[in-house]
């Protein structure tokens, strides 16, 4: 299953299995916490959090710490100042974290890590522009190009002028996002559907297609092993 810009082969959640999900404000904590931790080399402060989420009471940011922590995604020490240790993440400079989604969000640009059923890391060097996501293929919607039921699929932002001709895009047509390939002609864009009736949109303007972003590459287990789960529910 070769491709020219394919997703890593460890493909990890940032976090461990949980049987217990994080709420909103959890989960913008603690990806608020990893970030901070790779720009810094050290963690956030409790007021730092506070002030980061608006939150002005110091109290009720360590419940916040203590719920992620009970749920197993810190651990705290609490003799010491910024005693924290995230759990489960993958803090290194050489990768990225990318927002997985069980179904196409509506606006990428819009949607909240929190909306996410999980974040992978994965290398830098791979995928994971900034805006970049993972959705997990449905039905034939890629049948085309052999991407089957439950295949992880990265999404990178790209605009209609920028996209070449031949990319295959997630593209909005109406109410519809499906995976396109784009053919351009000089006189405008026709977007070839890669589902199983390969309908074809022709677009004069090419400023009116709605991308939401070009089909990076995929991912599949071809052993018996699961692929990433969702961390939350």
């Amino acid at each position: 299953m070769a491709r020219s810009e394919p997703i890593p082969q460890r493909l990890r959640p940032s976090a461990l299995p949980q049987t217990e999900a994080l709420n909103e404000i959890e989960r913008k904590i603690l990806d608020f916490m990893v970030q901070y931790l790779r720009a810094n080399t050290y963690q956030p402060s409790i007021r730092e959090i506070g002030r980061r989420f608006g939150i002005k009471s110091t109290k009720t940011v360590s419940e916040h710490l203590h719920a992620l922590a009970e749920k197993g995604y810190l651990e705290r020490d609490s003799a010491r100042s910024r005693g924290v240790r995230i759990l489960g993440v993958d803090l290194s400079t050489n990768t990225v974290a990318v927002p997985c989604f069980s179904e196409v969000p509506t606006d990428p640009a819009e949607a909240a890590r929190a909306d996410a059923t999980q974040t992978i890391s994965i290398d830098r060097s791979l995928g994971g522009d900034e805006g970049s996501f993972f959705v997990r293929a449905r039905g034939s919607s890629l049948a085309l190009l052999g991407v089957e039921d439950g295949d992880l699929i990265l999404v990178s932002p790209v605009t209609a002028e920028a996209a070449q001709d031949g990319a295959v895009v997630l593209a909005r047509t109406g109410s519809d996002s499906l995976f396109h390939r784009v053919r351009k002609n000089g006189q405008g864009v026709t977007l070839e559907s890669l589902g199983p009736k390969g309908e074809e949109v022709a677009v004069e303007d090419v400023r009116r297609v709605r991308l939401l972003g070009r089909v990076a590459g995929f991912y599949r287990r071809v052993d018996d092993g699961p692929l990433p789960g969702p961390t939350r529910h």
